[in-house]
């Protein structure tokens, strides 16, 4: 079990940009496969991008395509950050990170051992 705290969510408006950060402890982000999920407003949680133990990724629909969204990681901090850019309304949301043993990336939010407390982000028109 590893202890998962994101950071940098906030209030961006359209068009601008965002970088969130998931401080990994109690484990080794490079035997974890890692995970951004995005919750908004009364909806469950829909996988934004996963980066395996073996740096594999994986971006999902719910980003539109990944030009707008880079998932990578600092080993040497122990540490996943998702870069986003030309953002949209329809990003806003609270953005989790998650972590799961292995190397395999999975996009159900069920098969995700550790969560953290999730960050904040608000996208103005």
């Amino acid at each position: 079990q590893v202890q998962l705290e994101e950071s940098g969510g906030g209030l961006v408006q359209a068009g601008g940009s965002l970088r969130l950060t998931c401080k990994v402890s109690g484990g080794t982000i490079s035997d974890t496969t890692m995970a951004w999920f995005r919750q908004a407003p009364g909806k469950g949680r829909d996988i934004v991008a996963a980066m395996s133990s073996t740096t594999k990724t994986y971006y999902g629909p719910a980003v539109d395509g990944h030009d707008r969204v880079t998932i990578s990681r600092d080993d040497t901090k122990n540490t996943l950050i998702l870069q986003m850019g030309n953002m949209e309304p329809e990003d806003t949301g609270v953005y989790f990170c998650a972590a799961r043993p292995g190397p395999r990336i999975v996009i159900l939010p069920t098969f995700y051992n550790d969560w953290g407390q999730g960050t904040q982000v608000t996208v103005s028109s």
